[in-house]
C-alpha cells in the first residue's frame, strides 16, 4: 500500500511529502500550550503577553516567529482538527470525533460498529437548564463514583453501554450493539442557560443510535438526580473506529506523545505516536522526556492547564499556567533538541471562556531557523515575525526541513 499523499498548503495540487523524507538523527520538540492564544483589549494584553515568560522570550529572540491559523481564517476549531493541523494533516481531509480521540487516549479498543462519544458530567437546575457544563470540574474521586452509578444503572436493550472516566468531568461513553451509526448530533449545546439538545440523526441509518442516545440522557438524569453537582450527562463528538496514516509513514518519524490528559495521548496514538507515561504533572512530563529522549525523533509535549483556565474564563489562572510552562523551558532545552517549536492548538480567550478563531503565536528555534526582529513571545510580537501568518499544517514540513529531514525538491 502506498503512503497517502500529503496536501501541500497554498496549492491546489496534492504533493507526496514522503518522497522528500531522508534519514537523520535530529530531534524535534513540539511544545503545545493548549488554548494558548487570546486577544488584547484596551485595558490589557493577551494572557501570553501579560505573562512573565523570560525563557520563551529568549527562544523567540533567538529564532523566528509568526502566527498560525489552526484550520482556516475565521474558523473556530475543535481540539481534534487543531492538533491534526499541527501534525501536518489537513483537517478537512482527516476528521476525528472527540469520542474516537477519548477512546484512543484511554486505550479503549473500538471494534467495527462501535460508537464512542465524549461525555461531560454537567449540572442542570430544576427546570432542566444547564448551569455548569463541567459540573465544577469535580475531583476525580467524586467523578469516579458518578461513573460507577452510570455503569450500574444505565440499561439499553440489545446495546452495551460502557462509561469510562477520563479526567475530572470528562467521561468516555462507548455503545456496542447492532445497527449503530455515529452520525448523531451532540446533546451538548456548549453553553449554559439552555437545556441539553435532543439527539438528532444526521442520516436515516443513525435513527436507532439517536434513540439510544436519547434514552441514555433520560436514564442518566434519573440515576443522578440526587447528585449535588453531576446530575446530567452531555455528549458530543460521536465517532467510530478510525485508521489514519502515521507520522512514520508520512515523515519517517518515531514519535512520542507526552501529555497528562488522555485525549491528547489519544490523538497522538491515532497518528502513530507512542503515548509515554502517563504523567500526572508537568514535572513528570519533563522526566518522561528525559527518559525517552534517545528512543524517538519527534516529541509532542502537551500542556493542558492554559486551555482549562481559558474555558473557565479565568485570565489570571491562564497567565499562571503559561508561566508554569515557561519555568520548565530550561530543562527542555537542556536536552539539546535540534528544532523546537512552541505554539498552541487554538485560541481560548478568557474573555470568551471558549475556543475562538483567533490566530495562534508560534516560535521556531534551531540552528538553521534564522532570526527575525522579534524579541518577545506574544500575539502582537509574532505578528511581525519572519514566519508570517500561515496555516498550522505548514509547520510540520518547516520543522522537518530545519531538522535536515527533507531532501531538495527537483533538480
Amino acid at each position: 500500500m502506498g503512503v497517502p499523499a500529503t496536501p501541500y498548503a497554498g496549492s491546489t495540487m496534492t504533493f507526496d511529502l514522503a518522497t522528500l523524507v531522508q534519514p537523520s538523527t535530529s530531534k524535534i520538540l513540539l511544545v503545545v500550550l493548549d488554548g494558548l492564544a487570546g486577544y488584547a483589549t484596551a485595558d490589557r494584553g493577551t494572557e501570553l503577553e501579560e505573562a512573565d515568560t523570560p525563557n520563551l522570550d529568549e527562544l523567540a529572540a533567538a529564532g523566528s516567529t509568526g502566527l498560525l491559523d489552526p484550520v482556516g481564517p475565521g474558523i473556530t476549531p475543535g481540539s481534534g482538527p487543531a492538533h491534526l493541523s499541527l501534525f501536518g494533516y489537513d483537517p478537512f481531509d482527516y476528521h476525528l470525533g472527540r469520542g474516537a480521540l477519548s477512546a484512543a487516549g484511554l486505550d479503549v479498543h473500538l471494534d467495527p460498529g462501535d460508537v464512542a462519544a465524549r461525555g461531560n458530567l454537567a449540572t442542570i437546575d430544576g427546570e432542566g437548564l444547564i448551569t455548569d457544563r463541567r459540573a465544577g470540574r469535580l475531583p476525580d474521586l467524586e467523578a469516579l463514583e458518578v461513573v460507577r452509578l452510570l455503569n450500574a444503572g444505565v440499561s439499553i436493550p440489545d446495546v452495551d453501554v460502557v462509561f469510562v472516566h477520563e479526567a475530572q468531568h470528562r467521561v468516555l461513553v462507548v455503545l456496542r450493539g447492532n445497527d449503530l451509526d455515529p452520525h448523531v448530533d451532540d446533546t451538548d449545546p456548549q453553553m449554559t442557560g439552555v437545556p441539553p439538545l435532543t439527539p438528532m440523526a444526521q442520516t436515516r441509518a443513525a435513527t436507532h443510535t439517536a434513540e439510544v442516545v436519547a434514552e441514555i440522557d433520560r436514564q442518566a438524569r434519573a440515576i443522578l438526580a440526587d447528585q449535588p453537582r453531576a446530575n446530567a450527562l452531555l455528549l458530543r463528538g460521536l465517532d467510530s473506529q478510525r485508521q489514519l496514516p502515521t507520522v512514520q509513514e508520512r515523515y519517517g518519524l518515531r514519535a512520542a506523545a507526552i501529555a497528562v490528559y488522555p485525549m491528547y495521548r489519544g490523538i497522538g496514538r491515532l497518528v502513530g505516536m507512542d503515548p509515554v507515561g502517563p504523567p500526572a504533572t508537568i514535572d513528570e512530563q519533563v522526566v518522561l522526556l528525559k527518559e525517552h529522549w534517545d528512543n524517538y525523533d519527534l516529541f509532542f509535549f502537551h500542556h493542558k492547564p492554559s486551555d482549562s483556565a481559558g474555558e473557565d474564563g479565568n485570565f489570571e489562572t491562564k497567565v499562571a499556567a503559561i508561566e508554569a510552562l515557561d519555568a520548565v523551558v530550561p530543562q527542555l532545552m537542556a536536552m539539546s533538541p535540534d528544532v523546537v517549536a512552541v505554539t498552541g492548538d487554538h485560541a481560548t480567550p478568557s474573555q470568551m471562556a471558549a475556543h475562538s478563531w483567533h490566530p495562534v503565536p508560534v516560535l521556531l528555534h534551531g540552528e538553521q531557523v534564522g532570526r527575525d526582529q522579534v524579541t518577545g513571545f506574544g500575539e502582537r510580537h509574532c505578528l511581525h515575525g519572519a514566519l508570517g501568518r500561515r496555516p498550522a499544517r505548514e509547520l510540520m514540513p518547516i520543522m522537518l526541513n530545519v531538522a535536515g529531514r527533507l531532501a531538495k525538491y527537483g533538480a
